[in-house]
């Protein structure tokens, strides 16, 4: 009996461990897909959006009407988050 229930806390602490590590990972893979943005766009944001730094969601609000002024790397993530934004949700 005592043996099961070790069996069972293992199993228990396994699974806790492994969605721990995907939730980093997951995480990780955020920010480092913000850190790329962060480097693409920075320019851009002082050059045409500089009166709303630091108000990220002015920023993003200016950069997204002045998105044909964008250099292409920036824009190339402004074109992925519009892209993710008209992808009909499947409820």
């Amino acid at each position: 009996m005592i043996i099961l229930k070790k069996q069972k806390l293992h199993q228990v602490c396994l699974a806790l461990s492994v969605a721990t590590l995907l939730g980093v990972s997951v995480a990780a893979h955020a920010e480092t897909e913000r850190e790329k943005q962060t480097a693409a766009c920075k320019g851009d944001a002082v050059k045409l959006c500089a009166l709303y730094i630091p108000n990220e969601a002015k920023i993003t609000a200016c950069m997204e009407k002045k998105k044909e002024k964008l250099s292409p790397k920036c824009r190339a993530f402004f074109d992925k988050g519009s892209k993710q934004k008209k992808t009909p949700s499947k409820n």
